[in-house]
């Protein structure tokens, strides 16, 4: 098994699929479902597959993010460059932070129209894609 994407609920698909798209996300198709609710599957140039869903559901009135969901991370290649990017594309992405030391990941974090977080890490040279059991292992070394 594995996971196939993350579905978010937005209150202006529109707005939301600016800001996405803006991030780098692309469209991979939309699915219509009745009383003026769309589903919007996206994904990054690079995935082979789908990796967010956008749920609008305008009879559900004004999304609250609540306090049981944390961030969606994004790994990018480099985070300078991305923070330049969004930052001309009108977004506001936080500083850089380097949450394991100067040798660690860097990150940086902003946030959705409708109030989702969304941490931004780059890893750091020879670092594998994603995060695997060896991360957890340099943590426990780091921690000795």
């Amino acid at each position: 098994m594995k996971t196939l994407f993350v579905a978010c609920r937005v209150t202006d698909l529109d707005r939301s699929l600016d800001f996405y798209t803006a991030l780098g996300y692309v469209e991979l198709g939309t699915v219509d479902v009745g009383d003026g609710s769309r589903l919007v599957i996206l994904k990054f140039p690079g995935e082979p597959a789908a990796s967010l869903e956008l749920v609008h559901r305008p009879v559900g009135g004004h999304v609250d993010v609540g306090s049981g969901f944390d961030h969606l991370a994004i790994q990018v290649d480099a985070l300078a460059a991305t923070l330049e990017r969004l930052t001309g594309a009108g977004l506001e992405p936080g500083p850089v932070q380097y949450p394991g030391g100067p040798h660690g990941p860097k990150t940086s974090w902003l946030t959705d129209p409708d109030g989702y977080r969304i941490e931004l890490v780059e890893w750091p040279p020879g670092h594998p894609d994603g995060i695997t059991a060896a991360d957890f292992s340099r943590a426990v070394r780091r921690a000795e």
